[in-house]
């Protein structure tokens, strides 16, 4: 083949740093001399290894692969680049630079994707944040059918699905245009949650506590003995709650989408159960190529830690900052990402070792010493963050046997009360009881003379820090706005109070 004259051309495509995805012009340049295929830009190991990927994608999608030496530059240089998405951008720039493809559509393009041997495009991981950047500016995006699934939430004209790189290089020139039918559409009905509250037998108390979390979106920690129900109880949580809206629902797909899994299209709120072993880095983020953790992956949605005292001390400490902030902030020595975390920590344990103390149809075989070390294991601090502490009781034979759950009301009937109670909220103060700073608090939290005197005698009998004094206000707020009232009465700060209470209990029972 003859030597190819210097040519140039410019591809755009867009990296993913966490959440952000900063633009990246693919320049690719021919010039004569010895065959070479050279990659800069800091291209990480799966980047580099494109250029065999690109060279049989093109002889194998019928055009020509240049002869002479070929230099590609991901710019800009200092932003580190993975990943297989380049693929695609790489290709189309070697036959745009070659003048085997028309070049005059390139800078209104954006272009992402894995390509096989064949030519084929791939499904490209953790692309939604990438796609979310680019409907911003007035380009297309061309991306792969099997990413379908992220670009069926933009619902979004500019996004354009291809299967090869030739139909890519068809539709650039006079061929057929791509088509921008993604999948299904995610706007669709909530679907119903799989667990439900009719299943719950008893409970009433840890019932009615699920109803104040799902209210104002306050946490929960359940303490009883095994097979009391704690599991399930945890589990009805998100059919509580309300469905995303769009935003969120886009929010928590490139939250998804980042941690390099797919995102979902229903619209059910997320619940993460993460096992005790999780580390610090799997709940909250990092690792070598930092990634979100179950922290950010719960975003608008339910974290359970299920044996709260079996997780390591470390990576519940980790959790007080997001549980504070809503934010998660990743450290190390060449990037700081952030990454959302406002959810809702929902935490089960047992009240000893052995599971049994208190339980008045087995005996509780571990000592004092036991109990307070077992308890121990969660520090003073991350129990205050959590709002409501609540006693799951071992349910007697007659009510494990009946089976007539026709009476008790069902999550329908509940989520509707959760609803109105969260209307009142955003109408009131744009936000959710939980989430009210010292200054909204005390607009929209005032109590009467009466209940100042109740909560200071709280204060002094149970030693109530002043987080702890903000959470009991908060928690009363949410209980007068489920029953529609407009100020907060003795008896909403009674119940606040008792769901306080029981971490200040003695180990000895």
């Amino acid at each position: 083949m003859e030597p190819v004259a210097p040519t140039l051309s410019t591809v755009l495509s867009r990296a993913c740093t966490g959440l952000d995805a900063p633009l990246v012009r693919v320049e690719t340049h021919l010039a004569p001399g010895l065959p070479a295929f050279v990659i800069v830009g800091l291209p990480a190991a799966a980047v580099r290894e494109s250029r065999e990927r690109v060279r049989s994608a093109i002889i194998n999608s019928g055009f020509a692969f240049p002869a002479g030496r070929i230099t590609v530059n991901l710019a800009p240089a200092d932003l580190p680049k993975e990943g297989g998405r380049f693929d695609l951008p790489i290709a189309i720039g070697i036959l745009a630079a070659g003048s085997q493809i028309p070049a005059q559509r390139l800078p209104a393009c954006e272009f992402y994707g894995e390509l096989s041997l064949t030519g084929e495009l791939r499904e490209t991981a953790r692309l939604l944040p990438a796609l979310l950047a680019g409907v911003r500016e007035p380009r297309e995006l061309i991306v792969p059918t099997a990413n379908g699934l992220e670009s069926g939430l933009l619902r979004s004209h500019q996004v354009r699905h291809a299967q090869t790189l030739a139909q890519v290089c068809a539709a650039l020139g006079e061929g057929p245009p791509l088509s921008n039918s993604g999948h299904q559409s995610p706007h669709e009905p909530n679907a119903p949650g799989s667990f439900d509250l009719r299943e719950v037998r008893g409970q009433f108390a840890a019932r009615r506590a699920l109803e104040i979390a799902a209210a104002g979106a306050h946490g929960l920690l359940m303490i009883g003995p095994p097979g009391a129900g704690k599991t399930l109880l945890a589990q009805c949580l998100p059919g509580l709650l309300p469905p995303l809206d769009a935003a969120q629902l886009l929010e928590t797909g490139a939250i998804a989408s980042a941690a390099g899994a797919r995102p979902r299209i229903d619209r059910l709120p997320p619940f993460r159960h993460p096992q005790h072993t999780a580390s610090a880095a799997a709940l909250i983020g990092g690792g070598q190529q930092l990634r979100p953790g179950e922290a950010s992956l719960a975003h608008h949605g339910v974290l359970f830690l299920d044996e709260l005292p079996e997780f390591s001390r470390h990576a519940l400490e980790a959790l007080r900052e997001p549980l504070e902030s809503g934010l998660v902030v990743l450290s190390r020595a060449k990037q700081v990402l952030e990454f959302p975390a406002r959810f809702q920590l929902l935490a089960a344990m047992n009240p000893c070792p052995c599971g049994f103390q208190g339980d008045a149809r087995r005996s509780c075989r571990c000592t004092v010493e036991q109990v307070r070390r077992y308890r121990g294991r969660i520090s003073g601090p991350l129990l205050d963050r959590i709002d409501m502490h609540v006693e799951v009781q071992a349910l007697p034979p007659e009510h494990l046997l009946d089976r007539q759950a026709a009476e008790v009301e069902g999550s329908a009937v509940v989520a509707r009360r959760v609803l109105g109670a969260r209307e009142r909220q955003y109408v009131r103060q744009g936000k959710l009881n939980a989430h009210l700073d010292a200054a909204e608090r005390g607009a929209h939290c005032a109590l009467p003379g009466q209940g100042r005197a109740l909560l200071a005698r709280a204060i002094d009998q149970l030693g109530l820090s002043a987080r702890g004094c903000d959470r009991v206000l908060k928690l009363a707020r949410t209980c007068a706005d489920l029953k529609g009232q407009e100020s907060i009465a003795t008896e909403q700060l009674s119940e606040a109070i008792a769901l306080r209470a029981l971490d200040r209990a003695s180990p000895d029972g």
